[in-house]
């Protein structure tokens, strides 16, 4: 399985020969199709496209710090019944532990689908990037990118990384079929890929790319980011549990909440077909208000906000993957990602679960374990 080759840079342009890899990968006979993120027609934002025609490569651009959306719902469309080829999905890697997570929650499938993963250099919120931007262009993909690598990624002409993004201690996805290595790497000379599995493995056989090893400037890079990161996630924590640290605070944290339900949309996890939020449960009568306005003296409106939340904490915090997108989705910039990382790191400490880790773990609450909770459920009382 274990198989590195490097795919050399030339001109150093990093964006050019990640192109020219995947115009080659497009180009073999079992591959279908292309999921990438693409730089549209308007040259500005960035979205994930689904690409069958070599002569379209030259809009991927993965090097862009655009995140508009965790590209695994789409992924999950594409896989969830048999197709008649292979598609390759180029993701991020909080996209491909989401859509782990929906494969073991059966929205996905693996058989027809190829994931390539690539080291995170994190990414702008949409209305940031949109500032950033501009008109977009290679150049600045590839400023981003050589900061970045440079660590210098927390602040971007004064417009920062989405908090997700800074707290994210999954640059790199060890669920990937193959990895493109850019940290701890001279990406105007070269960069790694990595097969991690023997699907990727057997992918890479097929180029003509010259082997390589590990670099070991990669390994010190990558534990250095982490580090950093989990430092600035557990500073998120201890900021999020001073804030909600009582019914009346979580109120306050929450008071701005409209009921759009935009962070149910964003989240690429949340696969209910109906939402109860959205049905008769929560059609309340017009005397029901009132009855609550007049026992009150006031009701706020709308109501069920903090229930809303709530309960997609409980339904969901051990999915969660992290990715920023239910802030991102927020009209009124509540930080929905750091009140649920907040609360899914601590859930899935607690069944001993990391979203997206595996496969092969099966979801917490979906098998019973005699060792699990044993204080709680006093099987050996």
């Amino acid at each position: 399985m274990s198989k590195i080759v490097k795919i050399e840079v030339s001109d150093q342009n990093p964006l050019k020969a990640l192109r020219g890899f995947f115009k080659t990968l497009l180009q073999k006979e079992d591959i279908s199709a292309l999921l990438a993120p693409c730089r549209l027609p308007t040259q500005t934002m960035v979205m994930p496209t689904l690409i069958s025609a070599s002569d379209q490569v030259d809009r991927i651009d993965p090097l862009a710090p655009a995140f508009p959306m965790n590209s695994a719902k789409m992924a999950s469309r594409l896989t969830r019944k048999p197709s008649s080829g292979s598609v390759v999905a180029l993701m991020r890697s909080c996209e491909i532990r989401a859509f782990i997570e929906l494969v073991k929650l059966k929205q996905g499938r693996t058989e027809d689908l190829i994931l390539i993963g690539i080291d995170c250099l994190g990414a702008l919120g949409n209305r940031d990037y949109q500032k950033w931007a501009q008109e977009g262009s290679d150049d600045l993909s590839l400023q981003f990118a050589r900061e970045a690598l440079a660590g210098k990624q927390q602040s971007t002409d004064g417009i920062e990384l989405m908090q997700a993004c800074q707290a994210c201690e999954f640059p790199i996805s060890e669920s990937a079929d193959i990895n493109i290595g850019l940290f701890g790497m001279d990406t105007n000379r070269e960069l790694l890929i990595q097969a991690l599995s023997d699907k990727g493995a057997h992918l890479l056989q097929t180029f003509d790319l010259p082997a390589a090893d590990l670099p070991a400037a990669r390994t010190k890079d990558i534990e250095g980011r982490i580090s950093d990161k989990i430092s600035f996630r557990d500073q998120m924590f201890a900021q999020i549990d001073e804030q909600i640290n009582s019914q009346e605070k979580l109120g306050a944290f929450l008071s701005s909440c409209v009921n759009c339900y935009n962070c149910r949309v964003a989240c690429p996890v949340c696969y209910c077909r109906e939402c109860v939020f959205v049905t008769d449960v929560f059609d309340h009568e017009p005397s029901q208000y009132l009855n609550w306005a007049q026992r009150a003296g006031a009701l706020k409106m709308p109501t069920d906000t903090v229930l809303y939340h709530v309960t997609r904490l409980a339904h969901m915090s051990t999915a969660c993957v992290g990715c920023g997108q239910c802030t991102n989705a927020c009209p009124n910039d509540i930080p929905v990602t750091a009140l649920f990382r907040t609360v899914a790191h601590r859930t899935q400490i607690a069944f001993d679960y990391q979203a997206g880790r595996s496969l092969t773990e099966n979801p917490p609450l979906s098998e019973f374990k005699e060792e699990e909770f044993e204080d709680v459920v006093g099987i050996h009382n």
